[in-house]
Order: structure tokens, then sequence, then C-alpha cells
């Protein structure tokens, strides 16, 4: 896994980035090479160890053409489990890691349903705006749309499934 300045990456847990830099470091008297990926929501900078990037998740930004298919899964079945929060919060942080997009769509959809049926916890409401964040980052990144188009289509699919769930 070798990547350039300028390529995009994506972190999961945090989303998807720019590299800006390859740096080196030195840690307890050891040099470790780094990329620098810039991550669009917040300006922030993360310094991500090179030897550990498949440890990590590091994965290339989808496509334009699989961010529309993204896309296009937004308006899909929605699953919302009713299981006890502790549970659930577990389950979403795993499909976060896993760094695959439509895990990650899934766990934004769900806790958006859960807000607007239930409300959501504080590390729920802190999870989902992380995991909008993932998502948006990477489909911008990939150059499919912009954030506020994402937001408006996952907007309609939430009314869209509280409407049937009435």
């Amino acid at each position: 896994m070798s990547y350039e300045i300028g390529d995009r990456i994506l972190y999961p847990m945090h989303g998807a980035g720019t590299i800006e830099a390859i740096e080196e470091q030195q840690i307890l008297g050891e040099k470790h090479a780094y990329y620098i990926l810039r991550l669009p929501a917040g300006d922030m900078k993360v310094m991500l160890p090179i030897k550990k990037l498949k440890e990590i998740g590091v994965r290339d930004i989808i496509t334009k053409a699989e961010g529309q298919k993204v896309l296009d899964a937004i308006g899909g079945e929605i699953v919302h489990d009713d299981t006890n929060w502790n549970k659930r919060y577990r389950d979403n942080m795993e499909l976060l890691r896993s760094g695959d997009i439509y895990k990650v769509l899934d766990v934004v959809k769900s806790l958006m349903l859960r807000d607007k049926i239930k409300g959501l916890s504080t590390g729920e409401r802190k999870m989902l705006s992380n995991s909008k964040q993932i998502l948006i980052s990477e489909l911008v990144l990939s150059g499919t749309t912009n954030a506020e188009h994402v937001e408006k289509l996952l907007t309609v699919a939430i009314e869209e499934a509280t409407a049937v769930k009435a």
C-alpha cells in the first residue's frame, strides 16, 4: 500500500482526506514515516504511520461511479435496530471501524431514524455526527456530489421512512 502526495484515501473512523505530505518523525529513538492527511471536515490534519496503514484499515476512496451507487442506496431500506443502546452503540462502532461506506451509510440512516422517532443519547448523537462526516467526506472527495446534496437525500429518506412507520 503506497500513496503519494495528492492521493485521496479513507481513514476509517475519521473520514476521507488528501495526503499533503510524507514526513519522517523520530519517536523513542526510531524513525518512522508518516502520511500527513488533511481531512476537509474541521480542516483537521492527521499523521498516519505508513507501516500500519493496512492494520488501521486505510483504503483508496471510492470512485465517482461507486459514489453514485451509494447515493442511490440512501433511499433504500433502513435497518432500525431496537436493541438496548449499549449493544447498538457497540454494533455501530464495529460498522464504522470496517471502513465500508455502505455500513457507514447504514449507521447514519439508522441513527437519523432513531433520532427522529425517539431521540438519541449524547454518545449516539456524537456518533451520528461523526458517521455523517465520514460518509459525506468520501462522497465529496470522490467527486460524486456536494455535502448539501447528501444531507438533503438523507433528510428525504428519513422523512419517507417515518411516514411509513406512522
